[in-house]
C-alpha cells in the first residue's frame, strides 16, 4: 500500500466560529431546506431568534413580541431587558457568549448553549441587531458573520428590548422562501405555551388564557371529540388531552417551550403512562392501541438542564428532570397516575364516554383482524418483488446523516416512474407506482385499507399501519402530471392520507412535486419554466422565437432532465392542514354534494389566455388544505 505523505502540518486548519457554522451548518441547524417543509433551516433561524425573547418574557421582562416577514426577510423585536450595550456585538458574533451560563437566571430555558444567534448570523446575507437599554441604543450589522458596521450608542426614545432583522443567505438556502402557515403554527405554540404573552406576527395578534386546552380546541374539530378535553396543570408540568374519531395518535409535546416534534423521553413517558392509569382505573388489561387509538394530546413539561438530541432540539433525550430531581418517566408517571386518576373519579360522564371509546376501538379491531391477518401477509409475499415500489437504501428511521432527505415519489403510472427511477438518487429516494386512479375512500372505515391492494402495499411500503414511530420515508411526495386527471389523483390520495392516517399530513410529511411546465431554449441556453410568467420571462430572456416545449406529462421528460428536477433544486409544495375539521372538508370536495362543488368551482373558475396555450389549472388554497386543484 503506497504511504501518504502529503498529511503534515499544512492540512491542519483552525476555522473561526463563522467559517465552522457556514462550513457544517447541519451541525447547528438540521437540514438546509428551501422553506417548503416545516422543519427547514430558515425556521430553526426564526426559532432561534424568538427562544431569546421568550426567554425574556419568562424573566419576567416583556409581554409583547412582533415579529414581521415577508418571503426572504425577518425582523423581530422584543421589550424586554436588552442585550447590555457593551455586549452587543460579542453576543451575535462569539461562540460561548451569552447570558445563559448563569443557571441560576436561566434553570429552564429554551437557548442555553449560547450557539443559536450566531448561527442565525453567520447564515444570513444581512443580519442587523439593535438593543434599547435605558435610554441609549447601540446597533451592528453583519454580513455572513463578518462585522460590517459598527454603530456608536446613542440616545434613543424606545422601550427597553432587543430587535434583530435578517434575510437568510440564498447561497446557502436555495430558491428559499417563508411560508406563513409554518410560521403561524410556530406563533400558536409559543403563545399556548406561555400565557399572558402577546405575540404580533405581521399585524395579527396572537394570545392565549388557556394553554395546551387552547392548542387542543385550535388543532381539533369539536363536532368529532368524544368527551371534554381533560386538562391538568402541576408544577413544571401541563397536560391536555381527549379522543376523537380520526385514526391513528396525536401527540404535541413541548419540553421547556420547545416544540419537541420527534418526541422523546417525556412523550414516551406520557404514553406510557395514559395506557397504565386508564388500566388501573377501569381495572382491565385494555390492549394498549385501543386506549391510545384516537387520542388527541399535548403535554409539556420544564427541565432544568435539558438534554436534546440535537442542536435543533426536536427530540429529548434527558432521562431526569434535573441533576437532583426525579426520573422523567417516574414524574410524568406518578403527575398523571394521581391527577387523571382524580379527574376520572369526579367527572363519571367522561370517565364513560373514554371507556365507550376504548370499546369502540377494540371491536374495530377485532373486526378487521382476520383480514389484516391475511392483507400483511399479502404485503410481506409482495415486498419480496414488489414491482410497484423501487426502494431507496437509507430510510428516515435509521442513524444515517440523510435520514432527513428520504423521500418516496408516488406517481401515476410506469412512463413517470421509470424517468423518476432512472435520475433519482437511489441513496435517499423511493418511487411507488399507482396503477391508475386509486379508490376514492371518503367515509369508508380502516377495513378498505386491508382489502385494496394498492393502499395495502402503500401503507406497508411507508410503515405506518401502527403509527408513524417507524416512517420509512420522511417525506412523501405525490407527483403526477399537471393535467386534470393528475389534479384528480392527488385529491384522491389526499382523501386516503387524511381519512386514515391525517397525523401523516399534520407533521409535515406530504408534498405535491412541481416539475415545469414548458422548456424555453436556445442553441446557447435552456430555462425551465414552472409558470406562463416565468415562460414570458424565460421568452423574453432568450428573444429571436426560442424553441418552446410544453411537457404535458411526466412520461414526456427524459431521465437527464428529470433529474435536473428532483435533486439539490427540487420545489415542493407542502401539503398544509389549515382546518381542524376534517371531516366536513372531505366530505365538500370529495363526498356526494356535486351540485355545490360544482358551483363552488364555477365561482372560482380562472382561465389564463396568450397565444400559444389556455392552461385551465389553477392553484387553489382551500378553506382548510392547501392543495393544488384542478378544473
Amino acid at each position: 500500500m503506497a504511504e501518504n505523505t502529503d498529511y503534515n502540518d499544512d492540512n491542519i486548519r483552525s476555522l473561526d466560529w463563522k467559517e465552522h457554522i457556514r462550513l457544517r451548518p447541519g451541525m447547528y441547524i438540521g437540514k438546509l431546506g428551501d422553506g417548503s417543509a416545516y422543519d427547514d433551516g430558515v425556521y430553526v433561524l426564526l426559532k432561534e431568534i424568538i427562544d431569546n425573547s421568550i426567554d425574556e418574557f419568562v424573566m419576567g421582562a416583556g409581554k409583547t413580541i412582533e415579529v414581521s416577514m415577508s418571503d426572504h426577510k425577518v425582523s423581530v423585536r422584543d421589550y424586554g431587558r436588552g442585550i447590555p450595550l457593551g455586549k452587543v456585538i460579542d453576543c451575535v458574533s462569539k461562540i460561548n457568549t451569552g447570558g445563559k451560563y448563569d443557571s441560576k437566571a436561566f434553570q429552564k430555558s429554551v437557548g442555553l448553549n449560547g450557539v443559536g444567534t450566531k448561527a442565525v448570523n453567520a447564515l444570513s446575507n444581512s443580519f442587523i441587531v439593535q438593543s434599547f437599554r435605558d435610554g441609549r441604543t447601540k446597533a451592528a450589522e453583519f454580513v455572513k458573520g463578518e462585522l460590517v458596521k459598527d454603530e456608536p450608542e446613542k440616545p434613543t426614545t424606545q422601550r427597553n428590548g432587543t430587535a434583530i432583522n435578517f434575510i437568510p443567505d440564498d447561497t446557502i438556502f436555495r430558491n428559499y422562501r417563508f411560508i406563513p402557515e409554518f410560521v403561524e403554527s410556530m406563533i400558536w405554540n409559543y403563545v399556548f405555551l406561555n400565557s399572558g404573552l402577546t405575540l404580533n406576527f405581521n399585524g395579527q395578534k396572537y394570545f392565549s388564557e388557556r394553554g395546551l386546552y387552547d392548542l387542543l380546541t385550535r388543532n381539533t374539530d369539536s363536532d368529532t371529540l368524544r368527551y371534554p378535553i381533560i386538562h391538568l396543570k402541576g408544577e413544571d408540568i401541563e397536560i391536555a388531552m381527549t379522543h376523537g374519531q380520526a385514526y391513528g395518535e396525536e401527540y404535541y409535546s413541548f419540553v421547556n417551550g420547545q416544540h419537541t416534534t420527534q418526541g422523546g423521553t417525556h412523550q414516551a413517558a406520557f404514553r406510557e403512562a395514559i395506557v397504565k392509569t386508564i388500566r388501573e382505573f377501569y381495572d382491565k388489561d385494555f390492549d394498549a392501541s385501543d386506549i391510545r387509538g384516537s387520542i388527541v394530546s399535548a403535554i409539556a413539561i420544564k427541565v432544568q438542564e435539558p438534554v436534546f438530541e440535537s442542536q435543533t432540539k426536536t427530540k429529548l433525550g434527558s432521562q431526569n428532570i434535573g441533576p437532583e430531581g426525579p426520573s422523567v418517566r417516574a414524574f410524568i408517571g406518578d403527575f398523571i397516575k394521581r391527577e387523571l386518576d382524580n379527574y376520572l373519579h369526579k367527572n363519571p360522564a367522561t370517565a364513560d364516554a373514554l371507556k365507550a371509546r376504548i370499546l369502540q376501538s377494540e371491536r374495530e379491531r377485532k373486526e378487521i383482524s382476520g383480514i389484516k391477518k391475511l392483507a400483511n401477509e399479502r404485503a410481506k409475499k409482495a415486498s419480496l418483488h414488489n414491482r410497484k415500489l423501487r426502494d431507496c437504501k437509507v430510510h428516515f428511521e435509521d442513524t444515517h446523516e440523510r435520514r432527513q432527505d428520504t423521500t418516496l415519489f408516488i406517481t401515476e403510472g410506469d412512463s413517470a416512474s421509470g424517468s423518476i427511477t432512472k435520475s433519482r438518487d437511489v441513496l435517499t429516494q423511493a418511487v411507488f407506482s399507482l396503477k391508475g386512479k386509486p379508490l376514492n375512500c371518503f367515509g369508508l372505515t380502516k377495513k378498505v385499507v386491508y382489502e385494496n391492494e394498492e393502499f395495502n402495499l402503500l401503507q406497508h411500503a411507508l410503515n405506518i399501519e401502527d403509527g408513524l414511530d417507524n416512517l420509512r420515508y420522511n417525506n412523501i411526495v405525490v407527483a403526477t402530471d399537471a393535467d386534470v386527471d393528475g389534479m384528480h389523483i392527488r385529491l384522491l390520495l389526499m382523501t386516503f392520507f387524511l381519512q386514515f392516517f391525517p397525523d401523516l399530513v399534520k407533521a409535515g410529511h406530504v408534498f405535491i412535486l412541481q416539475t415545469p411546465l414548458f422548456r424555453v431554449r436556445n442553441k446557447k441556453e435552456t430555462i425551465y419554466c414552472y409558470s406562463d410568467e416565468e415562460r414570458r420571462n424565460a421568452i423574453a430572456k432568450l428573444g429571436n422565437k426560442p424553441e418552446i416545449t410544453r411537457f404535458k406529462g411526466l412520461g414526456e421528460i427524459s431521465p437527464d432532465e428529470f433529474g435536473l428536477f428532483i435533486g439539490k433544486d427540487i420545489r415542493l409544495d407542502p401539503v398544509i392542514l389549515k382546518d381542524a375539521n376534517i371531516k366536513g372538508l372531505l366530505e365538500y370536495f370529495m363526498g356526494k354534494n356535486t351540485p355545490a362543488r360544482q358551483q363552488h368551482i364555477v365561482n372560482n373558475l380562472r382561465v389564463e389566455k396568450d397565444d400559444e396555450t389556455i392552461n385551465p389549472l389553477i392553484a387553489e388554497e382551500t378553506e382548510g388544505l392547501v392543495l393544488p386543484v384542478a378544473v
